[in-house]
């Protein structure tokens, strides 16, 4: 009976929900791929080798039996605080008990051959009981290894998959996880360290703990005291500029919008995601604050990956590539697995990659215009590669798309969509000009007059005195709170003030600013989500080109206190509950951050119209 009992818990505890709450995780990375761990000390979401890779760790989308690892006091908890290492990607989490204080630092150290999770528990004070928890799980929690062990290393292997635990304390089997239970005292070290590697290599020595430590602390240090941003919002720039350089996979340049899929929206809700890609559109606004901030290098990097990503035929450019550009990027449902707290589907993969989207012209045009004047190598193909993008947008700019929201509910004249395509043929004017490539400047700006003509007459609402999602539409929509930041009309033009007043009266909600209203907008999906909070940055920057500065910054500051503990930011917040939503941490979020700052700080205004 007592037995049986035993096994019933075991057996609902597997079946438990595992994860935390969204702000209750924080980011370790090596620029090729990261992992969260939660406030708790569970690393509960890892891809490995690379951030698009199957999860091994997915406990974060499901139960305990989906992969997590866990170290943590084996008694009572009475506190707990972490905080990032100043300046870099290194965290610590401390835990206190009524026996003693232990601290955890987690990070990854920078990639060699093999990527690495260390975990290093050192005794602060006392002395406490702790417990190690392992779960491999490969393929998104989907395949239990076969597990191996000697008196300081632990195998596990799958397939093609291995990864290798090193550590001096104890590990024992149980219900299909690995444990340790061992003690910590003042001034004790105990260190674990994770690897991956293909189940045919031979497995390297082991870099010491604290040797990985301190390069890992060098490497971050060194990199994040290149910033050049010195205005009052010096600790939020860093810690977003820390995370953008983390979803950046190094050999490539390329940026990832997340680490995350299928985070949700709505909690319950079916607007999951797949964010573990590199979306065209957050390349001119990327390079636009890495550049600001003084970091040339990664920019030529992202430019790079760019060029290489839409190399081709102008008409088959996609919205949205791989990690090192690739182009299939399949969406399909990982039906074993229940979701964020049951929000379902799992979506591994994004069906968005097929999708038109007009916008992206405009985006890689900027980007392209905005190559440091040295670099002849990436400026010379990169300015064939413009006129050969822009020549094609001038034969198709007056076809609907799909938008900046990759909606699902049909084609449509978006607004902001047509505002980028003015956009793309604007600074390939500018830039041919400037460096005399050649090109149908000519039929360029004869195009530019005709989109801007246009979307004056027919994506404003004189009713609403506001530009409007599409042309036509009653419906408001925070993508047109970024007309005035690309330069399409200036500041001082009533019909940005008049945007920017309708947008706070009909699309603010709690404080923060919404991207569209799902309830009367068609976008093929069931209605209800978060505030986006890059939009809510976006009216931040209006705010403030308008004239309203002391409204502008009294917005940023309220978005900054949404960040967590540790100053990360996912793609939404639901100011009803309080909580963060959508995938995590986001890039678009922290770059619009970072682009506000310096809009506040006096160092940033958009290019004047001409």
């Amino acid at each position: 009976m007592v037995e049986r009992k035993k096994q019933e818990r075991n057996e609902k505890k597997k079946k438990t929900l595992h994860a935390a709450r969204i702000e209750d995780y924080c980011l370790i990375g090596d620029c090729e791929t990261a992992a969260l761990v939660s406030r708790e000390a569970s690393i509960d979401w890892l891809c490995w080798p690379t951030f698009s890779s199957g999860a091994c760790f997915a406990a974060l989308l499901g139960t305990r039996d989906h992969g997590f690892w866990k170290i943590a006091p084996a008694g009572k908890i009475k506190a707990i605080r972490r905080q990032y290492q100043a300046h870099t990607l290194v965290v610590e989490t401390t835990f206190e008990t009524a026996k003693g204080e232990v601290c955890v630092t987690d990070f990854m150290p920078p990639r060699n051959d093999h990527s690495s999770v260390v975990r290093i528990v050192h005794g602060v004070r006392g002395e406490v009981a702790m417990r190690m928890d392992l779960a491999i799980r490969f393929d998104y929690g989907r395949t239990t290894p076969w597990v191996t062990s000697t008196h300081s290393e632990w195998r596990a292997v799958a397939g093609g998959d291995m990864v290798v635990l090193r550590t001096k304390v104890p590990l024992r089997g149980k219900d299909m996880t690995t444990v340790s239970e061992f003690t910590v005292k003042a001034d004790e070290t105990v260190s674990f360290t994770l690897t991956s590697l293909s189940s045919l290599a031979e497995v390297s020595p082991e870099l010491p703990p604290a040797k990985a430590l301190a390069e890992t602390q060098r490497l971050w240090t060194e990199w994040t005291h290149r910033n050049i941003y010195k205005g009052p919002y010096k600790e939020a720039v860093e810690r977003s500029l820390i995370t953008l350089k983390a979803l950046t996979y190094r050999p490539s340049g390329g940026i990832v919008a997340a680490v995350t899929t299928s985070l949700p929206e709505k909690i319950g809700g079916s607007r999951n995601w797949d964010y573990r890609y590199c979306w065209l559109r957050d390349t001119a606004f990327t390079l636009m604050v890495l550049m600001l901030a003084g970091y040339e290098e990664e920019a030529i990097a992202w430019r790079r990956w760019l060029l290489r990503a839409i190399a081709g035929a102008p008409d088959q450019v996609q919205t949205i590539y791989g990690i090192w550009g690739e182009r299939q990027l399949l969406e399909w449902e990982a039906e074993w697995l229940p979701g964020y707290e049951k929000s379902q589907p799992v979506r591994i993969g994004n069906a968005a990659v097929n999708q038109f989207q007009l916008d992206v012209f405009g985006e890689v045009a900027a980007a392209l215009a905005r190559t440091p004047e040295a670099e002849d190598s990436i400026r010379v193909p990169a300015t064939a590669l413009q006129a050969s993008l822009v020549d094609h947008l001038c034969d198709v700019w007056q076809e609907p798309d799909e938008g900046i929201w990759e909606t699902r509910g049909g084609r449509k004249h978006f607004t902001y969509s047509k505002v980028m395509a003015w956009v793309a043929v604007d600074r390939a004017i500018k830039h041919f000009e400037k460096y005399d490539g050649g090109g149908d400047v000519k039929r360029w700006r004869k195009v530019r007059e005709q989109i801007h003509r246009e979307v004056c007459k027919k994506g404003f609402n004189k009713k609403l005195n506001s530009f409007v999602q599409s042309y036509g539409s009653q419906q408001l929509d925070a993508s047109c709170l970024r007309i005035v930041l690309v330069g399409f009309l200036p500041p001082e033009d009533p019909r940005i003030r008049g945007t920017v007043e309708a947008i706070e009266q009909r699309l603010m909600k709690g404080g923060f600013v919404q991207r569209y209203d799902t309830k009367k907008s068609k976008d093929g999906l069931p209605p209800g989500e978060g505030v986006f909070l890059a939009c809510s940055f976006w009216m931040v920057t209006n705010l403030w080109l308008i004239g309203r500065k002391d409204d502008a910054v009294a917005l940023f500051e309220r978005l900054l206190k949404l960040r967590n503990d540790v100053g990360l930011l996912s793609e939404e917040y639901d100011p009803k509950a309080k909580r963060l939503l959508g995938n995590f941490p986001q890039a678009l979020t922290h770059i619009a951050l970072i682009h506000a700052a310096y809009v506040l700080s006096g160092m940033w205004r958009p290019e004047a119209p001409k």
